[in-house]
């Protein structure tokens, strides 16, 4: 009878359990590691990553280190042997820990790398108004994001995506993408390539204090911009000393003499004056609100 290979699983967020659920499904995952529990909600309750949630389903064996440089961890991770470690949006590991697999370690991410390193690919690459995105497996290295590239694979980004229609789209094909690349690793059936330094940009966290919307700039910049950072952190304008979330927005080309960024009504749409025409939100919120259309914005809000 064949063994199956000994595979840790390494991620924390909602994007990287289909990446566990395929990797479990096909090889069966030996270990977990994720974040410790953080507290949450109103009552600041311990709570468990949705990787910790998925993997104690599974009945999966379950680490949460501390701290990631820490002997006790090291010494976790070697003595367990592993085959193959995947990452899947976790944190920055040290070498004692991506060197612990017999094979490799890899990780999956959300871009074409070298493009868009460190943690807000997803983000960039709307704000940006790429038409192509992808994922990429590759081997970890000490410096982020740099390693050789083991596959890859691209898609065209549908035109009016979000952040978040970006996630929930490569989301489930990362687990694919993770899956063909442990077959590759096991089989020996691969060709690394070397990212090319020269092409390399960066990707970094954005907060929500960078989210405010410049006015003075154009429909199709802002557009990006607002479906960029939707729905995390999320972009905002102030309406009557409050801010006003807008997670998604069409746009009309036009010559007007309005004051930036001043809200009006115009054939029953929320429009907001910009340089060369006016933003239309179609989903907002306003702040201490819950998310709702602009047409039931409309209604019950004075502008």
């Amino acid at each position: 009878m064949e063994t199956k290979p000994k595979i840790i699983f390494m991620g924390t967020p909602e994007f990287a359990v289909p990446t566990l659920e395929k990797l479990h499904l096909e090889f069966g995952v030996s270990l977990v590691v994720t974040n410790p529990d953080k507290p949450a909600g109103r009552g600041l309750k311990p709570t468990p990553s949705p990787v910790k949630v998925f993997a104690q389903s599974l009945e999966i064996p379950i680490l949460q280190p501390e701290k990631i440089k820490d002997q006790f961890f090291y010494k976790q991770i070697q003595e367990f042997e592993p085959d193959i470690i995947v990452v899947v949006a976790f944190k920055i590991l040290p070498p004692e820990v991506f060197t612990a697999a017999k094979i490799a370690t890899f990780n999956v991410h959300p871009s074409l790398l070298p493009k868009y390193r460190g943690p807000a690919p997803l983000n960039w690459q709307i704000i940006n108004g790429e038409k192509e995105t992808g994922l990429t497996t590759f081997v970890l290295q000490e410096e982020v994001d740099a390693g050789n590239i083991i596959l890859q694979w691209k898609y065209p980004i549908p035109d009016g995506f979000t952040a978040g229609d970006l996630h929930d789209f490569l989301a489930p094909r990362a687990g694919d993408i993770a899956v063909k690349t442990c077959k590759m690793l096991l089989e020996g059936n691969y060709t690394l390539q070397k990212q090319d330094e020269t092409l390399a940009t960066k990707a970094p966290k954005i907060f929500p204090e960078q989210c405010q919307i410049d006015w003075s700039k154009d429909c199709q910049s802002l557009r990006n911009f607002i479906h960029g950072v939707s729905p995390i952190p999320g972009a905002w304008t102030l309406l009557n000393g409050k801010r006003l979330k807008i997670y998604r927005c069409k746009y009309l080309i036009e010559n007007h003499c309005d004051e930036l960024g001043k809200p009006t009504i115009k054939n029953e749409n929320l429009m907001f004056p910009c340089s060369n025409g006016y933003i239309i939100p179609e989903e907002v919120q306003m702040e201490g609100k819950r998310k709702m259309t602009a047409e039931e914005f409309i209604r019950g809000y004075r502008v």
